[in-house]
């Protein structure tokens, strides 16, 4: 609508100028024209509203679905890699490649797709309305000679593009250490040094980001030449067909000004720039993750009722071929019993327990699940049965009542208080609030005995088949610790328990105890 706008308008003040200068005026149909020029321009408006509307609305939807694929996509990577991920940098690098990808759609692949299709119709207009030599110059010039100036620009610009976002992301995460160990940095008389540190990187960014903007600037002024160039190319045109009688001066007029408008279908070249380091990045970034969950995706099956955890000969090394941790373990827990396994610090407790879970796969030997190898239930089926609690808690910031609906959603504030007092801590949380208690990033405001016990709650109100507890009453004395092992019970009385285990208290709730020892022994 810009385009006809323009190329009207300058039709409509040629033809009228010429049918005055003729002595036609009085003959001269000036309603229909300004009346399609008032259409065009409250169009432009409405349309230019509707598409914001409409493309930012679909982008945002399109990238919250990203957003979750991508998370359900990262959660596929190996166990041992997701314990090495720092929530503050992954948060931020998560943020920034999804934010990356709506300039993507925004800024790019949109404004491209429709900057070629409006040059292409506003081509085939000109050869019908004005001439095809004219058609030809303006519509095969923006098409070529912008995408020239693109795939140039974008190869000097994906250098410092990048230097850019990685100099952003270094900003983010070291300012968000600054504020969180602003306690301890002072303490340490490290204030200084980590600010110093944040103000370098801050440098750094703003040094790519000036070098950027004088790419930026030279592109734009190479669109600037280049519509310049074409819009002084179709007058040329004009003027030789008007002398030469193939077309009328207001028909020219048309293919001027037409050219004049389109370069603002290039002007996102220029922003775009800015931008494609961090784009090619970020796709590159989320694209295989994205792909991982796609090719994990099964339906969910169900698990039978009196499934039965096994594992024969099972033994794992770290790396695949490292030393083994433990020697081949052998064991059965059945619907309703409670194993514990014991042994010194480093004896691969833990590690068995993610075995079970299907977060790492045996070095030798097999683990099954309901009859079937863990690793052939989807992660789904996984989920719905199976239940981990590691020594390490997974609280947010929020209410306690929010912190134990991550599991159980749709759960009544009664059954929150039955799960609460199953583990010993309903009398705590009523001294302090209810289930409104407001706790702090990772669950500040509680103990660490209070907080492994929230984490027990929420555990039980999956009511998984199979539980895994690792340590489950480290920080508790014996009275609570054997009280919270029999609310357990009491709360699953037919779930399958495998516990990592080294307190007597927990050794004695359990009915039988595997002794691992080393792959020496």
């Amino acid at each position: 609508m810009g385009v006809g706008l323009l190329g009207l308008s300058g039709w409509f003040i040629t033809g009228s100028a010429a049918a005055g200068m003729a002595g036609l005026g009085i003959l001269f149909n000036v309603f229909a024209p300004s009346a399609m020029v008032r259409f065009l321009a409250l169009g432009r408006t409405a349309s230019r509203y509707g598409e914001r509307v409409l493309t930012h609305d679909a982008t945002l939807r399109a990238l919250s679905d990203l957003r979750i694929r991508l998370l359900e996509g990262l959660l596929t990577r190996p166990h041992r890699e997701l314990e090495k991920l720092r929530a503050n940098a992954f948060l931020n690098r998560v943020t920034a490649d999804i934010d990356a990808l709506d300039g993507a759609l925004l800024r790019l692949v949109l404004p491209a797709l429709a900057g070629w299709t409006v040059i292409a119709l506003s081509g085939l207009l000109l050869w019908w309305l004005v001439h095809p030599s004219v058609a030809l110059v303006v519509g095969l010039g923006y098409l070529i000679l912008p995408t020239l100036v693109f795939l140039i620009g974008q190869r000097i610009a994906r250098k410092p593009s990048r230097q850019v976002e990685a100099a952003m992301m270094a900003c983010r995460t070291r300012l968000i250490d600054l504020v969180a160990g602003r306690d301890d940095l002072t303490m340490y008389g490290r204030l200084e040094a980590m600010a110093a540190h944040v103000h370098g990187a801050i440098l750094r960014h703003s040094h790519a980001t000036r070098r950027l903007d004088r790419i930026q600037r030279g592109t734009g002024l190479g669109l600037d030449l280049i519509g310049a160039a074409l819009t002084a190319a179709a007058l040329g045109l004009g003027v030789r067909l008007v002398q030469t009688g193939e077309i009328s001066a207001a028909q020219a007029a048309i293919g001027v000004f037409s050219a004049l408008a389109l370069a603002e279908t290039v002007a996102p070249v220029r922003r775009a720039l800015a931008e494609i380091g961090g784009m090619v990045q970020a796709a590159r970034r989320v694209l295989p993750a994205v792909s991982a969950q796609a090719s994990k995706e099964r339906g969910a099956e169900g698990v039978p009722g009196a499934a039965v955890l096994e594992m024969r000969g099972v033994g794992y090394r770290r790396g695949g071929s490292g030393a083994a941790l433990f020697a081949p373990v052998d064991l059965s827990v059945a619907p309703g019993e409670t194993l514990a396994l014991a042994g010194p610090s480093g004896s691969g407790k833990s590690t068995l327990l993610l075995l079970a879970a299907g977060a790492l796969e045996p070095s030798e030997g097999g683990v099954s699940w309901g009859g079937r190898p863990v690793g052939a239930w989807s992660q789904d089926s996984l989920g719905r049965s199976i239940a981990l609690v590691p020594q390490r808690h997974a609280l947010i910031a929020g209410s306690v009542a929010e912190n134990l609906r991550l599991a159980a959603p749709e759960a009544s504030d009664e059954t929150l208080w039955q799960a609460l007092e199953q583990v010993c801590l309903a009398g705590t949380i009523r001294g302090r609030g209810g289930l409104a208690l407001r706790l702090g990033f990772r669950g500040a405001g509680l103990s660490g005995g209070e907080a492994r016990r929230l984490v027990l709650a929420r555990a039980l109100l999956r009511r998984p088949q199979l539980l895994l507890l690792d340590e489950p009453t480290e920080g508790l004395d014996d009275a609570t610790a054997r009280a919270v092992m029999a609310g357990i019970r009491a709360a699953l009385p037919e779930a399958a328990i495998l516990m990592a285990a080294h307190r007597a208290a927990e050794l004695s709730c359990a009915d039988s105890c595997l002794q691992l020892t080393p792959a020496t022994a």
